[in-house]
């Protein structure tokens, strides 16, 4: 897609630290890195995000996900990993490919996510439950 970046990668056009590739995927590191090791996994064909990706993209990409978080277990010492995927600007998505952050995690590190988890209301979560059932 013209005036994608990622899609520019993805055409070699733009240069990027490429760590893995198949026939449905990239993954190459993040310019503005969370966690030594942050990667982000991409579908080689453009969807604009979660709610276009074809499902074998889809599932291609966890895949090279995973994989990218075994390498960061075994090859980075990783004690962890996080994997994010932001859909849509009021989800913090700022490049419109869709794509994976596999962010390696490591015992005391500075990284926090924007929320901290309290319980919530009972009431709210079996309603949202309900809906999401089509009850």
């Amino acid at each position: 897609m013209k005036d994608c970046l990622f899609c520019s990668i993805v055409a070699g056009e733009i240069p990027a630290e490429i760590i893995a590739e198949d026939e449905r995927t990239v993954t190459f590191m993040d310019i503005s890195p969370a966690t030594r090791g942050h990667a982000l996994v991409i579908p080689r064909e453009h969807a604009r995000d979660l709610y276009e990706i074809s499902a074998a993209d889809l599932a291609a990409c966890v895949t090279a996900a995973q994989r990218t978080a075994i390498l960061a277990r075994d090859l980075l010492g990783a004690d962890g990993v996080n994997l994010l995927n932001s859909c849509q600007a009021d989800a913090w998505q700022t490049v419109f490919h869709f794509h994976i952050h596999v962010i390696p995690r490591y015992q005391g590190d500075p990284l926090r996510l924007p929320w901290v988890p309290v319980a919530g209301d009972s009431d709210q979560i079996a309603e949202s439950a309900s809906l999401l059932r089509a009850d």
